[in-house]
């Protein structure tokens, strides 16, 4: 009996499909999936909205003088797709991990460092143009001079920032979770310049390009892969998310 069943528990491992696991606790299928889809899209629409202002600040700020709408616009849609990426990260990362632990780890590990250092950039960012809007551009290119360069914590993960797409990328194409073409793809996303008041460049299009490529197919994918959920499920989440993500919007304007 005990021969028997150490058999059966070792075919159904290894017929159980790798792709269906590490998505089911947390963050989970549907997070994982449509923060795959979003975040790489949301990023290339705000590189895109900034395409025609110069890459360095100076030409940031003084762009945002003149139309803070789009700037913000541009900044804020990419700074909301940088922080969907962790989820995304983090499922590609336990698809990955289900294979081989130790490229699931440590890519998943060194691209959501690096997306927190992204989005401390995106804060400054922000200081950054507000100090345009209520002193001017040329008061805050000064601001930002006096401090480009000052150490932060942050700093320390800039490597992350650049290394973590190469190492999840590799780990996904050496465990099959993508493949080599779609893998190579992502690996791409290591070229997006990092730092403070960065525009866009050809390069960043090309990086985000790939980012898109290497993760909203297998978002669809993962988003279509198991069971849909039911019409009152939908019905009673849907409402109250909206209304959750009202009141933290409120709630964070007033804090």
């Amino acid at each position: 009996m005990g021969t028997w069943g150490q058999g059966v528990g070792g075919r159904l491992r290894t017929a159980l499909p790798v792709e269906q696991m590490g998505v089911s606790g947390f963050p989970g299928r549907w997070v994982g999936g449509t923060a795959m889809v979003l975040g790489p899209l949301l990023m290339l629409a705000g590189a895109l909205l900034r395409v025609r202002v110069p890459f360095f600040y100076p030409d940031q700020l003084a762009a945002y003088q003149d139309h803070p709408t789009l700037m913000a616009s541009a900044y804020g849609l990419f700074a909301a797709g940088t922080v969907l990426l962790w989820p995304a990260a983090a499922v590609l990362a336990a698809r990955i991990g289900a294979r081989s632990a130790g490229w699931g780890l440590w890519g998943g590990t060194l691209v959501v460092f690096g997306l927190f250092a992204r989005t401390f950039h995106a804060g400054v960012d922000h200081e950054a143009f507000q100090l345009a809007r209520s002193q001017g551009a040329v008061a805050a290119t000064e601001a930002v001079s006096a401090g480009y360069g000052a150490f932060h914590v942050f700093a320390t993960l800039n490597l992350a920032i650049l290394a973590g797409w190469i190492v999840l990328a590799l780990g996904a194409w050496r465990t099959r979770v993508l493949g080599p073409v779609r893998a190579a793809a992502l690996g791409l996303t290591a070229m997006l310049p990092l730092g403070v008041l960065k525009g866009t460049t050809p390069l960043s299009l090309v990086a985000l390009a790939g980012l898109c490529a290497g993760l909203v197919p297998l978002g669809l994918a993962l988003l279509r892969e198991g069971p849909r959920p039911r019409r009152a499920t939908v019905l009673r989440w849907v409402p109250l998310t909206v209304v959750a993500l009202a009141a933290m919007t409120l709630i964070g304007q007033v804090g």
